[in-house]
Formats: C-alpha cells, structure tokens, sequence
C-alpha cells in the first residue's frame, strides 16, 4: 500500500492551493518523501511544489493522456516516495466536458481518496448540502473528508464538525481566516518567484489540523507498465543526438516534467546568459514562460539570439511553445517599444496592455498523421494578420480555432504547450 490523496475543492479559490502546499511542506520537514502531483496541465502550481518537497510535480491530465497513462506516471514517480499527495484544479467536478479530465475524473482512475477544501467564510450548518452532493453526485469519487477554510472562531468551527457528524465524514480540521496566507497575483496566475517560505502554514496545521490521521489515507499504486497506450510517454525511439532545453526561473520555465524525462541525452541552457554550442545538437526545445517580462536581457543576448537563427536556416530541428515561439519572431511590441528576438519567424508579437486578450483552453491537432494535445494560455497575441496555419488546431470539445501552428524548414511553433514533444 502507498500513502496518498488528492486535495480538491467545491470550486477555485477555496484555499486547496495553501492547503495542498502547506501540507507538503509539513509532511516533508516530519522527514517523509512528498511525491507532489498537480490535476491538469497547469505549470505555475507546480514550480511551489518542487520548492517545498524538493523534487519534480508531475501533472496527471486526462485529456492531455489516457487514464492509463496517468496510472503508470502515478505508479512510477511515487514508486520512490512515502507520500503522494496531487493537488487537483478548478472545482472538483469543474472539466473540459462535464466533469471529464476533472480533478474528480483523475482521482477516479486511481481509485484515490479526495480531501474537500470548504471554505466556511460565510457559512456554517449550510455547508452540509454543499459536501452532501459531492458525496454522493459522481460515483467511484470517493470523498474521504473534509479540511475547513477561512473559519472565523472555535465556535464557528463547532457547528462545521456537526456538519461532518451529520453527513458521517471525516473532519480533519481547519484554517482559520489568516491575511498571511493570501497569496500575491501575478501575471497569469501565482507568483511562483516569490520566496516559498512556508512556517506559518505549517503551524497553522499542526495546530489546526490533524495531519496525522491524513497518513491513514491510504490508494494501492497501480503497477507500472512500459508504454500502455500510443500516447503513454516513454523514451522516444530513433531520436539521436542532444536535445538542449531552454530553461530558467521564468522567462522559459513552463516545462512538463514528463516532457523532460521522455528524452534522452538532455542538456540545459538559460538563454539569457548562455551561448549554446548548437553543432551536434539534434532538437532545440524552446518553452514557454515570461520572455515578454525580460526583453532587454534577452536583447543584450544577441550572439544567443544570433546563434539559434542560424541554427534555424541550416536546418537545425527547433520545436518552440508560446514564449519559446515568441522569441523565435522578429520583434516583441510592448508600450515601451519594440525588442528584436531571433528574428527566424517573420512576424511580431504584441504584449502592449490595449492589446492584452485571454487565450485559454486545451488544444489538439493532427500533422503528419500524428495527433498531438496540449494546451494554451497567454495574453499576447500576434501583431496584424494572423501567420498562416499547418494544421487545423481544435479545442477539447473538437470546436476549430484560429490559433496557428507554425512550419518554417524544421521549425515547429505554436502558442500550444505540447504535452509530448513531437518526434
């Protein structure tokens, strides 16, 4: 048996996010291995993850991967941990249909138990209905208890565990109403730079929740098979040579971990200080990240900038996400000016504020008889005409959308996070 359970929420903003970390942190300073997991094909929650356990979040999406899928990277990355504990997304049931690929739906292929984030701020007996239903609306969800947040008093508290002795569930405690454990926001979501400093959370659980009786939660891990599914990642077979991964704190950071483990011969560089050596490289990955927050290192960076152009028109293999796209273009526009970047795309990206819009969802396409997922999030947008597509790029629910996918030589570019990168 293996230690672990998912932190879900009747909707986002309930307060599973300081939970979910506050708990990783606490069981990881006790001296437990805390194998951190994040629902969905979120990159930002992740990076806290790895702050306060010390190694890598996976994230576990069952749109982006099969259910199988998902088994065999629960079975393998927590095969070497004590305690696995996935953080889920959005509301538990909230998915891109209904409640498929929800935080409900992935706690269900692994037969895991779910621990429900309530925020009471403004409620007490009232909470029953609300826990009442996720108990009992989806079946194989099992909810295993319930952790309270933004409680105002003991008194208050007291009519919440009637709530749960009503309903026959565990009430694991609470997190009283606290400013200090509001987290600041950023551009597009939490600010992962900040310091990952946690003691206070970690008191306020030991005091208030009972920590110890969480370990009692216990999922069997499903054993581990190589290569389950055509989509299942494993070691990319034929691919040869050095893939070298663009990587730093933010300006390239939004990376799938399995994306990394799925190479070989991997090697890392920051391309705001580093001029890779590109010779015997076979793949260039450019990710994404915040490229428009550091234009001018990135500017000053020109024999970088000039090195993967060149790399480019000789041919060279470069697959670039979003911000790894970005910077792939000739300029970045925002209301301080125009920045020139590596200048292999022939086209502009704004990130001036008049032109800020929400791109968001999850995306799939077919090139080269491959079918291909991930996802998409940005503000920035394209500078006039959109470029020209090579595939016709379709949301979850296989409605068409303009987002483009970019062929210049063996450049493959697109505003989409690839969950796997492309052979």
């Amino acid at each position: 048996m293996k230690h672990g359970f998912f932190i879900g929420a009747p909707a986002s903003g309930s307060g599973k996010t300081t939970v979910a970390r506050g708990l990783m942190a606490l069981y990881t300073l006790e001296g437990y291995r805390v194998q951190p997991f994040k629902c969905g094909p979120d990159y930002i929650d992740t990076k806290f993850h790895q702050a306060v356990c010390g190694r890598p979040s996976i994230n576990l999406d069952t749109f982006m991967a099969t259910p199988r899928h998902v088994q065999q990277l629960y079975s393998r990355y927590g095969s070497g941990a004590d305690l696995c504990i996935v953080e889920g997304m959005m509301g538990l049931l909230d998915g891109y249909d209904r409640d498929r690929g929800s935080t409900a739906d992935v706690a269900r292929a692994l037969g895991a138990p779910i621990v429900l984030v309530v925020d009471a701020k403004s409620a007490a007996y009232s909470t029953a209905a609300l826990i009442s239903g996720f108990i009992h609306f989806s079946k194989g969800v099992h909810i295993a208890g319930v952790i309270f947040n933004r409680v105002g008093s003991e008194r208050h508290y007291a009519m919440l565990q009637q709530v749960c002795d009503d309903l026959g569930i565990e009430c694991y405690g609470y997190l009283p109403k606290s400013t200090t454990l509001e987290h600041g926001s950023r551009y597009l979501g939490l600010d992962y730079s900040e310091s990952a400093e946690s003691q206070p959370l970690i008191e306020l659980l030991k005091k208030h929740v009972n920590w110890q009786r969480l370990l009692e939660l216990t999922t069997t891990l499903p054993q581990a098979e190589d290569c389950l599914t055509s989509n299942a990642t494993c070691k990319h077979e034929g691919h040869t040579g050095l893939t070298l991964v663009a990587r730093n704190d933010e300006a390239f950071s939004f990376i799938y971990q399995e994306n990394i483990d799925s190479l070989e011969n991997v090697s890392f560089f920051d391309p705001e200080t580093d001029v890779p050596d590109l010779d015997d490289v076979a793949l260039l990955y450019l990710p994404g990240g915040y490229p428009e927050k550091h234009l001018e290192t990135l500017v000053q960076a020109h024999a970088t900038r000039q090195a993967i152009k060149e790399y480019a028109e000789r041919g060279g293999r470069i697959v670039a996400e979003c911000g790894g796209m970005m910077y792939l273009c000739d300029h970045i526009v925002t209301d301080d000016g125009e920045f020139p970047m590596c200048g292999v795309l022939p086209y502009s990206i704004t990130a001036r504020k008049a032109d800020r819009r929400l791109s968001l969802g999850y995306r799939r396409f077919m090139l080269d008889g491959e079918e291909h997922r991930g996802h998409e999030f940005h503000y920035t947008q394209f500078l006039g005409e959109m470029p020209p597509s090579v595939a016709q790029v379709y949301n979850a629910k296989g409605e068409p959308i303009t987002t483009p996918v970019i062929r210049y030589k063996n450049v493959l570019a697109s505003y989409t996070h690839l969950y796997q990168i492309p052979r």
